[in-house]
């Protein structure tokens, strides 16, 4: 049984439409990534799959249940860490712990030996009597997963758990994650980190509220079309500048010291950039075909699917 299905899913505010017609299926015991820019509809998305937000139209099952027509009893098998998780700073670690628990009504005989897990898991044993407001970003976010977890959901959103965290707590964050998965819990994840969504079993590409790609991390590599060149240059900026306003026919992107370009005649292509740049008086430290990261699929597939509405979050 899927763990999570949605057909035509579909929610407007006003003329605006945040998510369009989403076609989704995740199955049990999978980590599953909604990848997008601020602004994509990933969001709203979670806010209906978890019954928080109805739908305008369509339907979804989540956990064997309807979001619109079982959503108290679909709460009681889902977890939910919103981007915001409504943490207490005046509440120590446990006691934070201890305020989920009674909201989910876990029974009291079960609860010591779960919190003293949940504590475990996430390294925050240590400091289970520091207030919420005292800890770390990183700190924050596994307290926020142990508070999502303590009635053991079997599906567990995570609206981008990772934001502004740094890189060590994200990888942490991370190896906790791939442990609930051992243990059965689906997992369905929105980011705006590719490097991220490569650590998804798979994935769905979302943009202005529409869905323009599903699959595995490699199969959504295979979707760029042509092939990428890779220049580095000391005036990255300007030879990005310089290659959109000259190449129409192309996908220019800006990736820190290095210009992406996809095109399906890397040869040619090739040729005219070395002449644009030296015409232009830039330098070439190097121009060579690359295999394509996620980011670069992105920005490619966005390329061919301008939206003319920015959809809210």
């Amino acid at each position: 049984m899927s763990a999570i299905h949605a057909s035509g899913l579909r929610r407007t505010f006003g003329e605006v439409v945040a998510v369009d017609a989403l076609e989704l299926e995740v199955a049990e015991g999978e980590i599953f990534g909604l990848v997008g820019p601020d602004g994509a509809g990933k969001t709203t998305t979670m806010r209906m799959l978890t019954g928080i937000l109805p739908p305008t139209a369509g339907t979804a099952t989540v956990a064997g249940h309807d979001v619109v027509r079982d959503s108290e009893q679909l709460k009681t098998d889902i977890g939910y860490m919103s981007q915001r998780f409504g943490l207490y700073p005046d509440l120590t670690v446990i006691e934070n712990i201890d305020f989920y628990a009674d909201i989910y009504g876990v029974a009291s005989r079960d609860r010591a030996a779960k919190t003293g897990q949940l504590l475990a898991f996430s390294n925050l044993t240590p400091f289970k009597h520091r207030q919420a407001g005292n800890l770390s970003g990183g700190m924050k976010q596994k307290l926020g997963l142990a508070c999502a977890l303590i009635h053991t959901p079997r599906v567990l959103f995570l609206d981008e758990p990772t934001n502004g965290v740094d890189p060590v707590s994200r990888r942490d964050f991370w190896r906790i994650l791939y442990q609930l998965v051992r243990e059965g819990v689906t997992l369905f994840v929105s980011t705006a980190y590719l490097d991220e969504a490569e650590r998804c079993n798979r994935l769905a590409l979302l943009h202005q509220g529409q869905l323009l790609a599903v699959g595995t991390p490699d199969e959504v590599k295979r979707l760029m079309p042509g092939a990428l060149l890779e220049i580095r240059t000391s005036t990255p900026r300007r030879v990005a500048a310089l290659l959109r306003e000259k190449l129409h026919d192309v996908t220019v992107g800006l990736f820190g010291d290095r210009v992406h370009v996809a095109t399906r005649d890397p040869e040619g292509v090739g040729k005219h950039v070395r002449e644009l740049i030296g015409a232009a008086g830039f330098d070439v430290v190097s121009l060579r075909p690359i295999e394509p990261s996620l980011e670069d699929v992105f920005v490619s597939v966005v390329a061919q699917h301008p939206g003319q509405t920015r959809a809210p979050r």
